[in-house]
């Protein structure tokens, strides 16, 4: 069993019409155990940007505590809040300084960009970043995300049907990992 694996998880983004949903479940387990139902992995690091964290739940912390340190040292700095590129540019290099002895972690990043263009990309452990024009997923449950990702996702959808979609991926996918599961967390932008 791979590290990645070991406390299971589920994330997705989509881009909708001028919006972005991200969901995760909210299961914590140490494999095959669960250990809470109430376990966060997406966090706010500002109004139009969030980020998810699949992966060791302690590296998620402790990478989470760094991330928010970093924004708000930007944010003082800067007068202003980061745009989603140069945020996912400060993960990826986070990162991969760490390469030699990384955080245990795959990040999906989602935020809203100039003129509310959606912005979504995933990273690996090492900071190489996948970007997408449509959904990216990550995590235990990845596998069956992409599946049920391919077959509900349309392009420009509403907020109320993005919900919607994103909703449905992510509970029909958890029912096929049993490493993740106990419900969800869904934020729509």
């Amino acid at each position: 069993m791979s590290i990645f694996e070991y406390n299971g998880s589920a994330l997705v983004a989509m881009v909708g019409k001028n919006c972005f949903a991200i969901a995760s479940d909210r299961r914590l387990g140490v494999q095959l155990q669960t250990i809470a139902t109430d376990f966060q992995r997406i966090f706010k690091i500002h109004d139009k940007l969030y980020i998810g964290l699949s992966g060791l739940a302690t590296d998620v912390q402790t990478l989470y505590q760094r991330l928010a340190f970093r924004h708000k040292l930007y944010q003082l700095r800067e007068e202003r809040d980061m745009k989603p590129e140069t945020f996912a540019s400060l993960v990826s290099a986070l990162l991969y300084e760490k390469r030699f002895g990384p955080y245990f972690c795959q990040p999906v990043l989602a935020g809203l960009g100039d003129d509310n263009v959606p912005f979504i990309c995933t990273m690996d452990c090492l900071g190489a970043k996948e970007l997408a024009k449509d959904f990216v997923v990550s995590g235990t449950a990845s596998e069956s995300l992409y599946g049920a990702c391919e077959s509900m996702y349309k392009p420009n959808m509403e907020p109320e049907e993005l919900f919607e979609t994103i909703s449905q991926a992510l509970l029909s996918s958890v029912d096929r990992d049993c490493l993740s599961g106990w419900g969800g967390h869904v934020f729509v932008v």
